[in-house]
C-alpha cells in the first residue's frame, strides 16, 4: 500500500515519562495532505503546512497543495529557505515561507523527504517515486540520480550526521547506501522490502531504525551495513512511522497500518503496544518532542495528531481533526 499523506515536523526527544521538561524552543509545524472532510474533493481547501501555535491550536502556513508529505529548513538560512515535498513535485521558498516556486519538472511527482549534507547545506537530496534526487544548490534545481539501482521507487533518505557524503536510501528492493553524495548506489545487507520509514539515533548515529512493507520494523546498529529484525508482534505490519529519542538511544517508537503505535524502551529487545487512547490503530507518524523532553507524538489517518506524556501509556488531544498528518517537523525557534 503506498500511502497518502499529511505532514508534520519531525519532533525528537523523550527521557523520563514522569514528567514532560521544558527544552530549547522549537517552531513546531504539520504537513496536511488531505482531510476527512475533503476525500472525495481535488481542491485542496484544508491541505498544507501548519504550524502550532502556543495554545495548541493550528495555524495554516504556506501553499494549499495535495499531498504534502514533509518540509525541510535549509540549514544556515536563517529559517528563510523552505523546501517542500508534495505529490506535485518539490517546491522551494526563500522567504520564509512568503512565495513558493516549483523547482521539479512535470515528471517528478510524490517527493516524500528530503536529508540536507551535514556539512554542506547547499547540498540535498530528496526520494521520489521515480528515484532519488540531488541538489547542489539548495535545492533550486535538481538532477536525478540512480546508477546502482534495482527499482527507483523510493520513499525514505538520510544523511549520514557522522560521516559526510554517506547516504542511505530506503527502496521497493530493500536499503541502498551511497558514499560519493548520492551519486551511486549499491545494497545493504537489508531485507528484501519496501523501506518506508528510516531514521537515525541522534544519540548513537550508528543506531538506524526503519519501518517497512509488510516485513516489520528492523534495526541496525552498525550504521545501516546490517540490518536485522525487531518486534516479532509487528513483523508482517506495514510500518510507516518510526522515531527515536534523541538524548536515549533505548528508547523508540513505531507505528503503522493497523497496527498503531508501538514502543520499546530497551533499545528493541522488547516492544509493546501503546494504541488504547488513540481513536483508531492507523498511525502513519511517530515523533519524539524536542522541545517538551519525554513528549511522544502520534499522527493518525484522518483523526488528527495526539500526543502522550507517558511513552504512550495515556493520550492527549494534538488537534488537527479530521486531519491525515504524516510528518512532524520541528525547527528551532529564531
Amino acid at each position: 500500500m503506498k500511502t497518502p499523506a499529511l505532514f508534520l515536523l519531525s519532533l525528537a526527544t523523550l527521557l523520563t515519562p514522569a514528567s514532560a521538561v521544558a527544552a530549547p524552543s522549537h517552531d513546531h509545524y504539520a504537513a496536511v495532505a488531505m482531510t476527512k472532510a475533503q476525500k472525495n474533493s481535488s481542491t485542496p481547501t484544508d491541505s498544507g503546512l501548519y504550524r502550532r501555535q502556543a495554545d495548541g491550536s493550528w495555524t495554516h502556513f504556506g501553499p494549499r497543495v495535495l499531498g504534502i508529505w514533509t518540509m525541510a529548513v535549509q540549514p544556515g538560512s536563517d529559517g528563510r529557505v523552505l523546501l517542500v515535498a508534495s505529490g506535485d513535485g518539490i517546491l522551494r521558498s526563500t522567504d520564509a515561507g512568503e512565495t513558493w516556486r516549483l523547482t521539479t519538472g512535470w515528471e517528478v511527482i510524490d517527493v516524500r523527504t528530503f536529508a540536507f549534507h551535514p556539512e554542506n547545506p547547499d547540498e540535498v537530496y530528496a526520494s521520489t517515486c521515480w528515484g532519488p534526487l540531488r541538489s547542489t544548490d539548495g535545492g533550486a534545481t535538481w538532477s536525478t540520480t540512480q546508477a546502482g539501482l534495482n527499482l527507483l521507487y523510493c520513499q525514505t533518505i538520510i544523511a549520514d550526521v557522522s560521516q559526510p557524503g554517506r547516504v542511505l536510501l530506503g527502496t521497493e528492493d530493500g536499503i541502498y547506501v551511497s558514499n560519493d553524495g548520492a551519486k551511486t548506489w549499491s545494497r545493504t545487507d537489508s531485507p528484501p522490502a519496501t523501506a518506508l520509514r528510516m531514521i537515525q539515533s541522534a544519540a548513537d548515529p550508528k543506531l538506524l531504525l526503519a519501518g517497512t512493507e509488510g516485513r516489520g520494523a528492523w534495526i541496525s546498529r552498525d550504521g545501516g551495513r546490517s540490518w536485522r529484525q525487531t518486534d516479532p508482534a509487528s513483523a508482517r505490519a506495514n510500518l510507516y512511522a518510526a522515531a527515536l529519542a534523541p538524548h536515549d538511544a533505548k528508547v523508540m517508537a513505531v507505528g503503522g497500518w493497523a497496527t498503531g503505535v508501538r514502543v520499546s524502551t530497551d533499545g528493541g529487545d522488547t516492544w509493546v503496544d501503546r494504541t488504547a487512547g488513540l481513536p483508531v490503530n492507523n498511525v502513519f507518524l511517530v515523533a519524539f518532542d524536542p522541545t517538551v523532553r519525554g513528549r511522544l507524538w502520534a499522527g493518525t489517518f484522518e483523526e488528527g495528531c495526539f500526543h502522550s506524556d507517558d511513552l504512550g501509556v495515556t493520550w492527549q488531544d494534538g488537534g488537527l481533526d479530521g486531519a491525515y498528518p504524516f510528518d512532524f517537523i520541528f525547527v528551532p525557534a529564531r
